[in-house]
């Protein structure tokens, strides 16, 4: 019995011995990587307990304005303080002389800490050129200078330059074969999407620090500066913004409560996007929320009679509107006694000034016979209909700078556009039409160049960071026919108009320092709820064009103030900025 039991003991031990064994041999030699149902990596988790890490850049590119200035992020010299301080004797009092702060508030933060950090809390303390050269010739252990990148909390341009995620799921099907590890961020909107592929991190850059089991360094191995195997990375993308007016049309927006909508200023000279700005804004916490994800200025909208531009450059183009000719606008587009809005008898020049409907009505009912696809027609010369960012042949593909650019229209369905009455409502910017601000900037930009129609970038270049140019955009013009120079001269005296005229739509901006030449528009898109668009688009200076702007607010109310004041306000804190400290291009 008692030989029995030893036999079965033993043969229990045996298997639990080979139990153990086998555990082993799956965790040191055959499961190192992927270790249990969650994937542990075993041999970067061994190291993460054998070492202390600061992380000093993701590894990810980084946007930047025209001139180099730096949009969602700053690199700052730092202080960076080992944990492993707290068991050593070091000269607090020394670095913290250099750096001219209470020793006490070194101890403090340090004793609070479990990994390295970055004095100073959120906002770290930006140490000179000298302080940082001190610090480091202290040859502490554990205390190091180094220039670290700090994202910014809330980015400039935050539609246009986009959002990211950690998505497995959506690294997996973007980058089948690339095998991203869990922390690598990809883009998913914006231009965080369309340059991912160049933008991706090639890996950190990093301070690692090597400990023993209880934390202590282990003297004799220095700290380590991990980066990056390719010097090449990572890139940086010089976009078209300009910083400075960036930022003071952000602060404009939000200072006229603009809860829907925005504004984007085109530099007509190079056709770049010098300032865009989109609300509702990106929730942080939920950056793929619906709402607050899209970019307003990309995506279409009811224009109302921004529109009347393109009626009136298809009137002046086939002679409908000779010298003398006047119109009822004590009538409604429908032939109707207009209830509110009695403007008298007018001329062509003051029905656009005072943005009459009756005249583009009628105008476009007469337009029907002669070409049923006028809207559309000159919709397209004046680069309105279509997309409009810049797209291209590069690396053997299609390759389109802006990401979810709509294209305006103006049917939904082609077969009514013979229809008079609904040609009239579609030519004064309502009915089915839809366009884009940016497009609408476009088109503003195409006319003060005299007809000239171009696509428009946001990026000018990306840069390897050794300073070389990895891919750049080149100036590229819109296919299709234009207006002629005649049209677009007429066109720019009635824009013109709309401001000198006593009674013009926007008679308030003609005292600006820069003369305007624009156009006012109010679009119903909720009848039920009294739902309106309000805009104004132009361009300025009118003799030199310089800046095509155009500031939107969607879905607004009757009581609710229009753009005109944003326009106006604008122009004058580009002005300010222009005139008091210009930076060279």
């Amino acid at each position: 019995m008692i030989q029995k039991r030893m036999k079965s003991l033993a043969i229990l031990l045996v298997l639990l011995l080979l139990s153990l064994t086998g555990r082993l041999v799956q965790i040191q030699l055959v499961s190192t990587e992927s270790f249990s149902d969650h994937n542990v990596n075993l041999i970067e988790s061994s190291v993460k307990q054998r070492t202390q890490v600061m992380k000093i850049d993701d590894g990810r590119g980084d946007f930047y304005d025209k001139n180099g200035r730096p949009l969602s992020h700053e690199v700052i010299p730092v202080l960076v303080l080992f944990p492993f301080l707290n068991k050593m004797d070091w000269p607090a009092e020394k670095v913290a002389n250099i750096i001219n702060e209470p020793e006490y508030l070194l101890r403090y933060e340090l004793k609070a800490a479990k990994e390295p950090f970055a004095f100073g809390g959120k906002t770290p303390l930006k140490l000179t050129e000298e302080q940082s050269q001190a610090i480091n010739d202290l040859k502490i252990p554990g205390v190091f200078a180094v220039k670290q990148k700090l994202e910014h909390d809330g980015t400039m341009a935050e539609h246009l330059i986009g959002t990211l995620t950690k998505s497995d799921e959506l690294k997996a099907k973007s980058y089948p074969n690339r095998g991203l590890s869990p922390d690598t961020y990809i883009g998913i909107t914006g231009l965080q999407h369309t340059f991912d592929e160049f933008l991706l991190s090639e890996g950190e850059s990093k301070l690692v620090f090597h400990v023993d089991g209880s934390g202590g360094p282990l003297f004799g191995v220095d700290v380590k500066y991990v980066e990056p195997a390719n010097p090449m990375y990572p890139v940086k993308v010089i976009t078209t913004l300009d910083s400075d007016i960036q930022a003071a049309a952000e602060k404009l927006v939000d200072r006229h409560g603009i809860r829907k909508g925005g504004l984007v200023l085109i530099d007509i000279e190079k056709s770049e996007i010098a300032a865009i700005v989109s609300r509702p804004k990106i929730n942080q916490r939920n950056p793929n929320e619906n709402s607050g994800s899209k970019n307003r200025m990309l995506m279409q909208d009811t224009p109302g009679s921004v529109f009347k531009t393109v009626t009136a450059a298809a009137a002046i183009e086939h002679d409908l509107v000779p010298p003398g000719r006047t119109f009822n606008c004590d009538e409604t587009i429908d032939g109707k006694k207009e209830p509110k809005k009695k403007l008298g008898t007018l001329d062509f020049e003051k029905s656009f000034s005072q943005s009459c409907n009756r005249t583009f009505g009628d105008l476009a009912k007469e337009m029907t016979d002669i070409d049923p696809d006028f809207l559309l027609s000159y919709g397209s010369k004046l680069g309105l209909i279509g997309q409009t960012g810049w797209q291209g042949e590069k690396y053997h593909s299609n390759f389109k700078q802006l990401d979810k650019e709509e294209s305006g229209r103006v049917w939904n369905d082609k077969a009514v556009k013979k229809d008079k009455k609904l040609a009239a409502h579609a030519a004064i910017g309502q009915q089915d039409v839809q366009v884009t601000p940016l497009a609408v900037a476009n088109m503003m930009a195409t006319i003060a160049r005299g007809g000239e129609k171009r696509m428009v970038t946001a990026v000018r270049k990306v840069s390897f960071n050794n300073g070389t140019t990895a891919i750049d955009f080149p100036a590229k013009e819109m296919e299709g026919e234009r207006i002629s120079p005649y049209t677009a001269m007429k066109l720019q005296s009635l824009l013109r108009s709309v401001v000198t005229e006593p009674k013009g739509t926007g008679a308030s901006l003609s005292q600006l320092p820069y003369e305007i030449a624009g156009k006012s528009g109010t679009a119903q898109t909720g009848i039920d709820k009294r739902e309106l668009n309000k805009w104004f688009a132009g361009y300025f200076p009118y003799k030199n064009p310089k800046y095509a702007l155009v500031t939107v607010k969607l879905d607004s109310n009757d009581q609710e103030a229009g753009v005109t004041s944003l326009f106006k306000e604008m122009v004058e804190e580009i002005y300010r900025i222009e005139t008091s400290s210009p930076v060279p291009d």
